[in-house]
């Protein structure tokens, strides 16, 4: 079992933290993305879309996508559970994994992507867009502050899967200056507890 991995990307990071919450070691190879090594003839077998991270598996099997990586090793390894335990629990969790991804997520990596041309050379940036993303991702924050007035992590009493991508989101956005306010003290109060555990310097 071989991890393929990027230490500076922030996707790659939610399986190093799953994993680490889990007591999992995986053997890793880095993969340099400025470089485009995640785009040569090897690693588009592995995963056709070019992107990192990818587990693949003694038998050659190839699981791309975080969230799907993440749920290769909830099956195998459910304790302790990081996407809930029953069909309520699950739905919950997911329902909120899906929102920090698209709402949070995804929108610092559009600003990060379309407003400093990091990947010019394999993309066309539109910096406007970038700008809207990086709205998005503010609005969300302030979402996320006051659902964290009402539950300990994002997704209830127990620390899961959504709070990893807010996580790795929330770090990586001081890269395009979207940041934490003040006044979100809800959040900035989560946020002191997630990052302080061990397994976010995985």
């Amino acid at each position: 079992m071989l991890l393929y991995d990027t230490k500076t990307a922030p996707t790659p990071r939610r399986v190093r933290i799953f994993l680490a919450e889990k007591g999992i070691e995986v053997p890793t190879k880095q993969i340099d993305l400025q470089a485009g090594e995640n785009l040569s003839k090897e690693m588009r077998a592995k995963n056709p879309l070019g992107k990192i991270p990818v587990l693949e598996l003694d038998d050659g099997t190839c699981i791309s996508e975080s969230d799907a990586i993440c749920t290769y090793f909830e099956t195998l390894h459910p304790e302790p559970p990081l996407m809930g335990t029953g069909a309520v629990e699950k739905g919950i969790v997911m329902q909120w994994a899906r929102q920090v991804e698209f709402g949070l997520f995804m929108q610092v990596g559009l600003c990060f992507q379309h407003s400093t041309g990091y990947f010019k050379d394999r993309m066309t940036p539109v910096p406007e867009f970038g700008v809207e993303a990086g709205k998005n991702a503010t609005k969300f924050l302030r979402l996320l502050d006051r659902r964290l007035g009402e539950t300990e992590f994002i997704a209830g009493d127990t620390f899961t899967l959504p709070d990893i991508t807010a996580l790795c989101a929330i770090d990586f956005a001081r890269v395009i200056d979207v940041r934490m306010q003040d006044e979100q003290t809800n959040l900035k109060r989560w946020y002191e507890a997630v990052s302080t555990r061990p397994s976010a310097h995985a």
